[in-house]
């Protein structure tokens, strides 16, 4: 096994959302795209971050002791968080009795991901389940994540990738000898549609898409349907023109989940959520017979 390591934001067990039966999925910190709806925010930076909820503080002090740079101080009774002396050590997390302050983010190692991921096998063998790494952007992480998989595929266990597809090609080539299934993300056909929403667009995004579908890889799109962002009939047209010309198994459409608003302002960072609720059921049958016109498997997304 080789010695890289991984930059690990959490680890969610029993998932059944992230590909076929049960599963395991390590989320990897870092991504190359800002996302208007990002509901993990905490996700996108590449190095580890504090965040601090005010709202849970209960005002003991124990940071302040804990804290080697003195990025906590109390004043008049109230707790300070000073985000520009934080390195991120995590000292105070342990400490803090109150569970406001959560360090996003440690480095973990191939052997110690592995063996996480073992311990759920017998969960994977009895509902067809198996592994996915998602993030983030788990391939920024790339040599990470092959390795990762090559030890788990010795145990015959699948694995998926769930991935927002703007990273070279050559991450791609990395981890497709062993990868059972991507789950690849589309937010929007139009690059400058793209660019608005996420910051990048999507050039990058579809022609890995596309070279993944003549590598007859096995592909599950992700499409997180935001109203007013990416939900009119003309976007849905070319999204479904743009599908229907690909081998793709299935298109699963996401609804809108704006609940995340507390991340952003533990993490100091501008909230960017639409102020907007999610598409109604009636509407997304509606989109979902517009793709199948295309050819396209869509379907909701908890089906």
């Amino acid at each position: 096994m080789d010695t890289s390591s991984g930059l690990l934001l959490d680890v969610k067990r029993f998932a059944v959302h992230d590909g076929p039966g049960i599963r395991t999925t390590l989320f990897l910190k870092g991504c190359p795209l800002k996302c208007l709806w990002c509901h993990n925010p905490e996700s996108i930076s590449r190095v580890p971050e504090l965040a601090f909820y005010a709202y849970k503080c209960v005002r003991c002090g124990e940071c302040v002791t804990a804290c080697p740079r003195k990025a906590h101080r109390m004043r008049h009774g109230e707790h300070e968080f000073l985000p520009e002396k934080c390195n991120a050590c995590g000292a105070c997390e342990a400490r803090c009795l109150g569970g406001a302050l959560r360090l996003f983010g440690k480095r973990i190692s191939v052997g110690e991901a592995v063996g996480m991921l073992l311990e759920d096998r017998l969960f994977y063998q009895e509902s067809g389940g198996g592994v996915t790494l998602s993030g983030g952007e788990p391939l920024l992480q790339s040599a990470f994540c092959r390795e990762v998989f090559e030890e788990v595929k010795k145990e015959g266990i699948h694995t998926a990738v769930d991935t927002c597809g703007f990273v070279r090609w050559e991450a791609f080539e990395r981890v497709l000898p062993v990868t059972d299934l991507f789950l690849f993300d589309v937010k929007h056909a139009d690059s400058a549609g793209h660019r608005k929403l996420t910051g990048q667009g999507n050039e990058l995004i579809l022609e890995n898409l596309r070279r993944l579908s003549e590598r007859k890889a096995r592909i599950e799109i992700r499409m997180p349907l935001v109203p007013g962002c990416n939900d009119s009939p003309e976007n849905i047209r070319r999204t479904g023109e743009l599908l229907g010309s690909l081998s793709v198994e299935k298109v699963r459409l996401l609804r809108y989940n704006p609940l995340a608003r507390s991340k952003y302002a533990a993490l100091g960072m501008p909230d960017t959520l639409p102020a907007v609720e999610a598409v109604p059921e009636d509407r997304l049958q509606e989109i979902i017979r517009t793709l199948r016109k295309y050819g396209v498997n869509a379907v909701s997304g908890g089906d």
